[in-house]
């Protein structure tokens, strides 16, 4: 990542705190840049998880748990709170994991990491993750491939969520964001090698419209999504800690905050 780019983030995310009255626990890329295959002109997406004040949790009413601002010069900033983030991480939402692995990172605090990713271990579910990723991979292969011209870019929206699918099945354990390291589950080298073509030509913001479909990537695809549709119901779901794990863990980062 350029060191320019990170200071203008990193500046941004400083006056976002001081708008907000809030703490940035961590902050990194979510999109494209952190699954690597961002093209020339790509976003950068930049999510972060932040905490208020102890008294700002003191309320009857529900507040806005989310800040989030519209996208200006290829900056997209967005992020949650703390205590919706425990929530969603009760709930073992994909989305909160790929944040905890993003590669790129613009700032983080080791306490707040150190007790995620202690949580996170506890929190994650085989079963509701493989659920998320297939409906994303079934939902862009419907939409996007199964013509004879397809939008060529979309082979890398329905291979990461199922190469994703692979990685739980065969660790157990949440999968990381970069495609290069799912791709190290493929054997198949004719297969290896059409994904690397086009791995380089939308690095290199060659244009990727409409194109004739890959019948390599398309049969994989085919076969790969047959297989999780059968065998995603003998995934057996988690049993959840004991919630006051995660009442435990809220108390404990704001202790952190405050002191």
């Amino acid at each position: 990542m350029d060191a320019k780019i990170v200071r203008i983030i990193q500046n941004r995310l400083r006056e976002i705190e001081r708008e907000h009255s809030v703490v940035i626990l961590h902050a990194v890329e979510s999109g494209s840049r952190a699954w690597g295959f961002e093209s020339t002109d790509s976003d950068y997406d930049v999510r972060f998880i932040y905490v208020h004040p102890r008294d700002w949790y003191l309320n009857i009413l529900p507040k806005r748990d989310v800040i989030e601002y519209p996208i200006v010069d290829e900056f997209d900033y967005s992020g949650w709170d703390l205590r919706k983030t425990l929530f969603l991480l009760n709930k073992s939402n994909p989305v909160l994991f790929e944040w905890l692995k993003s590669p790129i990172v613009y700032h983080s605090d080791k306490t707040f990491l150190a007790a995620m990713h202690g949580l996170a271990e506890l929190y994650f579910s085989p079963l509701s993750t493989i659920y998320h990723y297939l409906s994303m991979a079934s939902r862009n292969y419907r939409e996007y491939l199964r013509a004879d011209r397809v939008k060529i870019k979309k082979y890398f929206y329905v291979m990461r969520p199922l190469l994703a699918c692979m990685w739980i099945e065969r660790k157990r354990e949440s999968p990381p964001m970069e495609f290069e390291k799912l791709m190290s589950l493929l054997d198949d080298g004719a297969l290896i090698g059409t994904l690397n073509d086009l791995l380089a030509r939308k690095k290199s913001g060659v244009e990727m419209g409409m194109e004739p479909k890959i019948e390599i990537i398309n049969n994989f695809i085919e076969q790969t999504l047959a297989h999780f549709d059968k065998i995603v119901s003998t995934f057996n779901p988690n049993d959840k800690p004991n919630p006051q794990l995660l009442e435990d863990g809220f108390i404990r980062i704001l202790d952190e905050y405050e002191s």
